[in-house]
C-alpha cells in the first residue's frame, strides 16, 4: 500500500500536532485541520492504513496515535527534500536569518582566542536556545599528514625536533645524542626526513620506508626513531577527541525521557562521553561529508539515547580538519528548528575557523 496525497497529509497533521504537545494524538483533533477537509470516520480509516504501514502506533486502547520511528523518518525526509528544494527564500526570512547570523558571528568572534573556551559556549548557546542537550567536538584531522620537519641544535648534545603536521599541528621534541652533529649532518638529517615523509601520512610510513631511511641515516638512526615516534604522538595526539556537552538537564522536561532509570542513563552517557566518542567516530566515517544528519530512536547506535532524536552536523577547519556538533532530544523534537540552528551555527563556526 502507497502512501497517497491523503495519507500524507494526515501523517504529517498527526506528527506536527504530536510534536506541539506530547499528547496521542485522534481523528477528531486531525478533523479540525481545515485544509483537510475529511470527517473524522474518513479520517480513521486513514489512520488504521497507516497503522498496518508502520507509520503510527496507537499506545493505549482509547487514545489517539503518536508517530513511530518509521513516521518520523517520513518527515524528517520529507521536511528536509523541501528545504532543499526550497529555491526562493521570501525576503522577511532572509533578514531573520541574516540576524541570526550577524548575531552568531558577533558572539564566536568575541570568543575566537580560545578554540575550546568557542567550543564550550557554543554547546551552551545551542542548549539554551534548543532546550535540547548538546554535544561539540573538538577538531580532528583523518589521514593526517606531515608538512615538514626542523631538526636544529639547541646545545652540543641536544637537537630540537619540530614537527608539523596539516592543519598546523605542531609538536616538539628534544633529542638527546651522544655527539655533536656538525651543520652538514644535520641539514643531510633533514633533507632525508623532509623529502622521505613529506606529505605521508602515518600509514604510508611504513616499515619497509623506515627501514630504508634509518639505513641511510647510519650512525644517526636513533635521531630518526626519535623524530618518527614524536610524528606518531603528535598524530596520536590530534586523535584524541574532546567533546563538550550541555543540557543534560533538559531532557527532564520531557516525560517520556524523565524516567528515572532512562535519564539517568542518558545523563551518564552525556558526562562519561565514550559512548558519544563511539557516535561521532562512527557518524564521521559513514557521513563524512559537510549535511545534516538525523538518527531516529533505533537508528542511534547509543543504547541510551534508543528514545531520542540526534541530529548531527560537521564544521570545518582548514587543511581537512573537521568537528561535530550535535543536538540530543525527544523524537518529538522540533526538527525544523534543530536544523536551522545547527545550519547556522556551522556556517559561523566555518566561517571563524577559516579567517583564523
Amino acid at each position: 500500500m502507497e502512501l497517497d496525497d491523503r495519507k500524507v497529509k494526515i501523517l504529517k497533521a498527526i506528527i506536527k500536532n504530536y510534536l506541539e504537545t506530547g499528547e496521542p494524538v485522534g481523528s477528531r483533533t486531525i478533523s479540525k485541520y481545515v485544509d483537510l477537509k475529511l470527517s473524522p470516520a474518513t479520517i480513521r480509516n486513514e489512520m488504521a492504513d497507516l497503522e498496518e504501514l508502520g507509520y503510527i502506533v496507537q499506545p493505549h486502547t482509547s487514545a489517539g496515535r503518536i508517530p513511530t520511528d518509521k513516521g518520523y523518518r517520513f518527515y524528517v525526509d520529507d521536511m528536509m527534500a523541501t528545504k532543499e528544494a526550497e529555491l526562493v527564500v521570501k525576503e522577511n526570512e532572509l533578514t531573520d536569518r541574516e540576524k541570526e547570523l550577524d548575531s552568531m558571528k558577533e558572539f564566536l568572534n568575541e570568543k575566537v582566542d580560545r578554540v575550546e573556551e568557542l567550543l564550550q559556549n557554543v554547546a551552551k548557546v545551542l542548549a539554551k536556545d534548543t532546550n535540547y542537550a548538546t554535544m561539540v567536538t573538538t577538531p580532528q584531522v583523518k589521514g593526517n599528514r606531515l608538512k615538514f620537519v626542523q631538526l636544529s641544535q639547541l646545545e652540543p648534545n641536544k637537537i630540537l625536533a619540530v614537527i608539523v603536521m596539516e592543519g598546523n599541528l605542531i609538536r616538539n621534541k628534544v633529542i638527546t645524542i651522544s655527539d655533536e652533529l656538525s651543520q652538514e649532518n644535520l641539514l643531510k638529517l633533514n633533507i632525508l626526513l623532509n623529502t622521505t615523509l613529506t606529505g605521508l601520512t602515518l600509514q604510508e610510513m611504513n616499515l619497509g620506508l623506515v627501514a630504508k631511511m634509518e639505513n641511510q641515516a647510519g650512525e644517526y638512526t636513533k635521531i630518526i626513531k626519535e623524530v618518527l615516534d614524536a610524528i606518531v604522538e603528535t598524530i596520536s595526539s590530534a586523535d584524541n577527541l574532546k567533546i563538550y556537552t550541555s543540557g543534560a538537564t533538559n531532557i527532564f522536561k520531557y516525560p517520556e525521557l524523565s524516567d528515572s532509570s532512562k535519564a539517568s542513563e542518558l545523563i551518564y552517557t552525556l558526562e562519561e562521553k565514550q559512548s558519544l566518542t563511539d557516535f561521532v567516530m562512527e557518524d564521521e566515517e559513514q557521513h563524512g561529508n559537510h549535511g545534516i544528519q538525523v538518527y531516529i530512536g533505533n537508528e542511534t547506535p547509543v543504547e541510551a539515547m534508543k528514545d531520542c532524536s540526534v541530529v548531527t552536523a560537521t564544521y570545518e577547519l582548514q587543511d581537512g580538519m573537521k568537528g561535530t556538533i550535535g543536538i540530543i532530544g525527544p523524537k518529538r523534537m522540533d526538527y525544523e528548528k534543530v536544523v536551522e540552528k545547527l545550519k547556522t551555527i556551522q556556517t559561523q563556526l566555518d566561517d571563524v575557523f577559516k579567517k583564523t
